[in-house]
């Protein structure tokens, strides 16, 4: 028994095999094969490698390094803060040079508040008053500056008037700004300094131009022919590229797009690879019609005098925000018969597609 198997086995190693074809005499089907052909032939270079380019590899998962930093003064002169100089470390926020920053463009100061006793603001609904009942003791007022002392603050007996609080006194001057009081912040410079790499590939590069050139950064200007290479840019010149005025939102602020994107062929070489940059103004809806315009927002200055009492100065300020965002993808052709997978995958689809058609 054992030896006719091995027999047979070894005998099998001289036979010649060949398919068996079947031609079906039938019109419908013949061209339905022909079609289904021509379409899997139509996918694979319509599809498979003109659209979705599935002879490339690619990687869209940039990671990204982004360091800011501003250079520019400006003077201004107020009654409550009198003669100031304004460097970067007075109006950039936060100062250490992150992805998202605001300048400070335009502030208003209420000065020299101290821990006391005051009227609300009249402007606080929840402040307001026509008697000491309206004003329980205690009791925190909402959206106000602090808490209620219970007693009423009228001028006489005939009109309202505001609860007493306990809080930083004088409250918030409220009145709109009129001008930009840092109106040449414009002329303010931004370097933008981004390192991204394509860990797929393995990939990395800079915005700044590779040079030994120490003064190449101190006298280049942004320009998208003839120094894309150089990542500082006016202030002025990112508004009027996002298509507004720097003098029409520096009174009243504004939020602007920084959008640095990285679209690389790795096949024609690591010089050929250039970010390109997109700026827009990310407060403005679709209709125009929105109090939301603008940015802003308070901070406070302590400070104590000769007796040892702390006072506090209160600025709300205006400026642009300035959000920098990096997108990026690259590609490169695969040899390793990446795209074979989904070449095989249609054409099993479109077979099972013919035999369905065929069975009914």
């Amino acid at each position: 028994m054992a030896g006719n198997l091995f027999k047979g086995r070894c005998s099998s190693l001289f036979d010649y095999k060949t398919e068996k074809y079947i031609v079906a005499k039938n019109k419908r089907v013949g061209v339905l094969y022909r079609l289904i052909q021509l379409s899997i032939i139509g996918y694979i270079i319509g599809w498979v490698f003109v659209s979705k380019k599935g002879y490339q590899e690619t990687d869209e998962a940039v990671q990204s390094s982004v360091i800011t930093k501003l250079k520019g003064v400006s003077v201004t002169n107020t009654t409550e803060s009198g003669l100031l100089v304004w460097g970067p470390e007075d109006y950039v926020i936060p100062p250490q040079g992150e992805a998202v920053l605001f300048v400070v463009t335009n502030f208003l100061e209420t000065p020299n508040q101290k821990l006391g006793y005051c009227a609300e603001s009249p402007k606080v609904l929840d402040g307001r008053c026509q008697d000491d009942k309206d004003c329980e003791n205690g009791k925190m007022v909402v959206a106000g500056h602090g808490v209620k002392s219970g007693r009423c603050l009228r001028k006489d007996d005939n009109s309202s008037g505001t609860c007493e609080i306990f809080g930083w006194c004088p409250t918030e001057r409220k009145f709109k700004p009129q001008r930009a009081l840092l109106a040449n912040a414009e002329n303010f410079t931004i370097y933008i300094k981004n390192f991204i790499q394509f860990p797929k590939f393995q990939f990395t590069k800079s915005n700044v131009l590779d040079t030994t050139d120490e003064s190449y950064l101190k006298k280049c200007q942004y320009d998208a022919e003839l120094n894309p290479y150089c990542p500082i840019f006016r202030l002025g010149d990112i508004t009027r590229r996002a298509g507004y005025k720097f003098q029409d939102m520096a009174t009243f602020g504004a939020s602007i797009g920084i959008m640095i994107q990285w679209d690389c062929d790795l096949d024609k070489g690591y010089s050929s690879c250039h970010p390109q940059y997109k700026f827009t103004r990310l407060d403005i809806s679709v209709s125009n019609k929105t109090i939301t315009v603008g940015f802003n927002f308070r901070h406070t200055r302590y400070y104590k005098n000769a007796a040892g009492e702390t006072f506090r100065s209160l600025f709300k300020v205006y400026g642009v925000r300035f959000n920098i965002m990096v997108h990026g993808k690259v590609w490169k052709i695969c040899f390793s018969g990446c795209w074979m997978k989904e070449i095989k995958y249609s054409v099993v689809a479109l077979r099972c597609f013919m035999i369905l058609v065929i069975t009914n």
